[in-house]
C-alpha cells in the first residue's frame, strides 16, 4: 500500500458508511455503464447473475470489504486469493483493470454527486490502483505457473461422454481437441471455466461458467470431468441457468467447448504427508457434491496419505442424489471411509443403508456421531463444505457450536460473491 498516504487511507475508510448505504446502487450503475460502452466484456460477466442482481451485490460487498480493511489488508488475503483464481480462470488481463477502474470511479461520482469531493475521488483512484496492482501481480504468478504446464488461455475440448448422475445432474467427460495429454494435474476441489457461444447475445458473444472437476484426476490424464446441474431458476428470481440448460439440451457427444486451466483455492492435497491420520469431513448438498466427490476419489486413490474420511451428503430425493452408488462402492473398498446421506423426500423404493441413512429430513449434524462421523474432539480435523450459501452458513455455525475452530472449516465460494460472516 506504499502508493497510498495515511490521509488517503483515512478518507477511504470514512466512506464505509456511504458504501453500506449506496454500494449496490454504485455497482449497478458501474455494470450498466461499463457493459453498455464495452459490450465485448459481456463475455466475461455472468448475465444470469447480472439479471438476479447477485453480481452487483457481490461487487458491492467486495468494495465495502476493501474500504473497511484497507489499513489491515491481511484480513483480505483469502478473498484476494479466491478472486485472483477466478480472474485467471476467466483470462482477465491487466489492461481490463484500467477499464474497470475508470467506470467504478465514474459510478461513485455519479451516485454520490456533490458528496464525491475531489479528495474522496482522488483517494479512491489511489486505492483502486493499489488494489489492482496486488491482483495483477498475483494473477501474473498464476499465469506463469499455468504456462509452465504448457497451457495458458482458452483450449478446445470435445465432449467424449455424457452420463446422467441424477434427474438434474449430468457429467461431461471432456478430452482436448489438440490431443495433447496428459492434461495438467489439478488438486481435488478445483474447477475449470467453460466457455461457449451464446448466439442470442449477438455475433461472437460467449458466456463463461465455473464448474468443479467432479472426480479425482484420471491416472492417464486423458480427460477432465465436470458434472452440471440443470438450473431451472428459483421462485424468487425466475432466472433459469443459461449455460447449464444449454449444455443439457443442446450439447451432445462430439460437440466442442472451451476450457481454461484448472484453478481454485478450495481443495485438499492427498499427497500431503503432514495430513496423515487427520480426519477429512466432506459435507455437501445437491450439486455441491461435485468438488468433494473429487476429494473423496483422491483421498482413497493409490498412494494417497491415509486419513479417516467422513462423507456427509444431503439431497432432495434419491432421484436427485448424484454419485450415490459410486460413494457406496468406495465405502465397501475402504475401511477408513464412512458415508451418511440425508434425503428430504423418500420414495417407496428407497432403502436405509442403500439410498440413505436419514430420511424425511434436511441435513442435521446433531443426528451424526460426534466421534466417528464428525471428529469434533480431534483438534486436527478438517471440514470441506459445499452447497447453497445458506446451507454452508448453517453447517459452519453448527460445527462452530460443536467446538470446531472456524479456521478448519473450508467453504467453496467459486460462484459470484462470497459468504458473509
Amino acid at each position: 500500500m506504499a502508493a497510498l498516504t495515511e490521509n488517503q487511507i483515512a478518507i477511504v475508510k470514512s466512506t464505509v458508511p456511504v458504501l453500506k448505504e449506496h454500494g449496490a446502487t454504485i455497482t449497478t450503475v458501474f455494470y450498466k455503464n461499463m457493459l453498455g460502452e464495452n459490450p465485448e466484456l459481456n463475455s466475461i460477466f455472468n448475465i444470469s447473475s447480472q439479471a438476479t442482481g447477485r453480481q452487483q451485490r457481490a461487487l458491492a460487498g467486495a468494495v465495502l470489504g476493501y474500504a473497511t480493511y484497507i489499513d489491515d489488508l491481511p484480513k483480505l488475503k483469502d478473498a484476494v486469493e479466491r478472486i485472483a483464481h477466478k480472474h485467471v480462470s476467466l483470462q482477465v488481463t491487466p489492461e481490463q483493470y484500467d477499464i474497470v477502474g475508470k467506470y467504478l470511479i465514474q459510478a461513485i461520482g455519479q451516485v454520490l454527486g456533490d458528496a464525491a469531493t475531489p479528495e474522496i475521488v482522488d483517494a479512491w483512484i489511489a486505492a483502486y490502483g493499489a488494489l489492482a496492482k496486488v491482483f495483477i501481480n498475483r494473477e501474473g504468478e498464476m499465469y506463469k505457473a499455468n504456462e509452465a504446464h504448457g497451457w495458458v488461455g482458452w483450449r478446445k475440448f470435445r465432449i467424449a461422454r455424457k452420463v446422467a448422475e441424477s434427474n438434474v445432474i449430468t457429467s461431461f467427460y471432456l478430452t482436448p481437441v489438440d490431443g495433447r495429454v496428459p492434461l495438467p494435474k489439478y488438486l481435488p476441489g478445483q474447477y475449470v471455466s467453460l466457455k461457449v457461444p451464446v448466439p442470442q447475445l449477438g455475433e461472437g458473444r460467449h458466456q463463461c461458467r465455473q464448474y468443479s472437476l467432479s472426480e479425482g484426476p484420471s491416472p492417464a490424464g486423458e480427460y477432465y470431468r465436470i458434472s452440471v446441474k440443470r438450473e431451472d431458476g428459483t421462485p424468487e428470481t425466475n432466472v433459469p441457468g443459461l449455460i447449464s440448460n444449454l449444455l443439457h439440451a443442446k450439447y451432445a457427444v462430439g460437440d466442442e467447448v472451451e476450457l481454461s486451466h484448472p484453478q481454485g483455492e478450495f481443495y485438499v492435497d492427498p499427497s500431503d504427508a503432514s495430513k496423515e491420520g487427520v480426519p477429512a469431513v466432506l459435507i455437501s448438498a445437491g450439486v455441491g457434491a461435485t468438488p468433494v466427490k473429487a476429494m473423496l476419489d483422491s483421498l482413497t486413490a493409490p498412494g494417497a496419505v491415509r486419513r479417516p474420511v467422513s462423507w456427509i451428503q444431503s439431497a432432495r430425493s434419491s432421484a436427485a442424489l448424484p454419485f450415490g452408488e459410486s460413494v457406496r462402492q468406495i465405502c465397501r473398498e475402504h475401511d477408513n471411509v464412512t458415508a451418511n446421506v440425508f434425503l428430504r423426500n423418500l420414495s417407496p423404493d428407497d432403502a436405509v443403508g442403500v439410498h440413505y441413512e436419514f430420511g424425511d429430513m434436511r441435513l442435521d449434524l446433531a443426528k451424526l456421531d460426534r466421534e466417528s462421523h464428525l471428529f469434533v474432539n480431534d483438534p486436527r480435523a478438517e471440514y470441506s463444505v459445499c452447497g447453497p450459501e445458506p446451507f454452508m452458513l448453517d453447517v459452519r455455525s453448527a460445527l462452530v457450536s460443536l467446538g470446531v475452530d472456524r479456521s478448519r472449516i473450508f467453504l467453496e465460494l467459486f460462484g459470484t460473491g462470497g459468504v458473509s460472516d
